[in-house]
């Protein structure tokens, strides 16, 4: 299967092959992309043109030499490139240099949503009710998501607990810990990897291992390219930031809570009486008491705002005393 270091490492390979044959203008072109990938992504045919001193037409001649349909081809592999290449400084770096500091809010956001729109046209549906049978058919379900995948892992962990019998957060703090944690993984269970760039070498072994161990495979990731889908039957695709100091995880999240809902509707009796049991179970045991604030109702009662006053009220006295 082709992987994202094998896409990126193309382009790469494609100039090489290609640089004797071209133009003293591609030449410059490729010169740069070569030297300022990170830059050149963010780029326009127009942009890119002008910034090396050639014509739009020439950036488009360029990436249909490279064996690209046009520049937005050419432009979706120099993504890879830049996806796979660049560390956390250089993203940073990056991301400094096209975001200023009054734009923050505006075009994270907008940056969020161009995400989950991304995702909604990727993500294959029969892949997602494949995950979702696979997960209801599952004697044992695993989750692993390491580093900031962490917290997506435990999010989906903790929802498929109230939802399925026997569910599994594979701790991460080494990788003899995975594996001893993995070691009776078998044909009749499943497990969950989630990794976005930088991709985890962890989770990867982990899948890898499940999948030697013949158990079901499904993967959140954010291209069909990952090398996450190496081992994986089912792949479910959402888009992340590509450069960026912190990565975007709100389309992966989305995808999770649509995984979630339709768990729950698969299951709705079971969930109901789930819920039920643990609201019987948390009024007993005194989970959440009763002096805290009703998240349902956006003001205080009638009584409340009674002995909330009168407290108040004999503060002052005595604080007058």
């Amino acid at each position: 299967m082709e992987t994202a270091e094998n896409t990126a490492n193309e382009l790469i390979l494609r100039i090489e092959e290609k640089y004797a044959k071209m133009s003293k203008g591609q030449r410059r072109l490729a010169d740069y992309v070569c030297d300022n990938y990170d830059k050149a992504v963010f780029l326009t045919a127009a942009k890119l043109g002008e910034t090396v001193g050639v014509s739009e037409s020439t950036v488009v001649r360029f990436a249909i030499q490279l064996g690209y349909k046009g520049y937005p081809g050419f432009q979706k592999a120099l993504e890879e490139l830049v996806r796979n290449k660049l560390n956390s400084i250089q993203r940073m770096e990056v991301t400094y240099g096209r975001i200023s500091q009054s734009e923050i809010l505006e075009t994270v956001l907008q940056s969020d949503i161009e995400k989950i729109k991304q995702t909604l046209t990727v993500i294959d549906h029969k892949a997602f009710d494949l995950a979702i049978n696979t997960i209801l058919d599952a004697k044992k379900i695993y989750v692993i998501g390491i580093r900031s995948c962490a917290p997506l892992a435990s999010f989906l962990a903790f929802y498929l607990n109230l939802i399925c019998e026997d569910v599994i957060v594979v701790n991460t703090n080494s990788s003899s810990e995975v594996f001893e944690q993995l070691i009776r993984i078998g044909s009749d269970d499943v497990i969950i990897g989630i990794s976005f760039p930088r991709y985890s070498m962890r989770t990867l072994k982990a899948l890898e291992f499940a999948s030697n161990r013949k158990a079901k495979v499904i993967t959140l990731t954010d291209s069909i390219h990952s090398p996450m889908n190496l081992y994986s039957s089912c792949n479910l695709i959402a888009r992340s930031d590509m450069a960026s100091i912190v990565d975007s995880l709100v389309a992966p999240l989305s995808v999770i809570n649509a995984l979630v809902v339709a768990l729950c509707m698969k299951k709705q009796g079971e969930v109901i009486d789930t819920l039920e049991t643990l609201e019987k179970i948390w009024g007993e045991y005194q989970v959440y008491s009763g002096d805290e604030l009703n998240p349902v109702s956006d003001s205080f009662s009638v009584d409340e705002a009674d002995h909330f006053s009168a407290g108040k009220a004999g503060k002052d006295e005595a604080e007058d005393e």
